[in-house]
């Protein structure tokens, strides 16, 4: 989806970071080498996957989840598709 908004802002004229920045979510492997690089935000997915695994094999014996919500860490991966506003005056 970020890099169809990076394609889309360009088709309008408009220039990635300078005009807008834009940030993705998921840390895709080919967005680190996109046009500008695109900022993302990383989630821990093997954890994800893990967590996914344990609470179905508990739910299919019959026990409850270790909790009705997980909350797991992400990380903002800053590359080229993010800048600093530009100072109005």
């Amino acid at each position: 989806m970020a890099l169809g908004a990076v394609e889309a802002l360009r088709a309008r004229g408009l220039r990635v970071p300078q005009d807008l920045s834009v940030v993705g979510f998921d840390d895709l492997p080919e967005v680190r080498w996109s046009a500008p690089p695109l900022t993302t935000v990383r989630q821990p997915l093997s954890d994800m996957g893990r967590l996914a695994v344990r609470t179905v094999l508990r739910l299919a014996r019959g026990e409850q989840p270790d909790s009705p919500r997980v909350e797991l860490g992400t990380e903002l991966v800053v590359r080229s598709s993010t800048a600093p506003p530009a100072g109005r005056d």
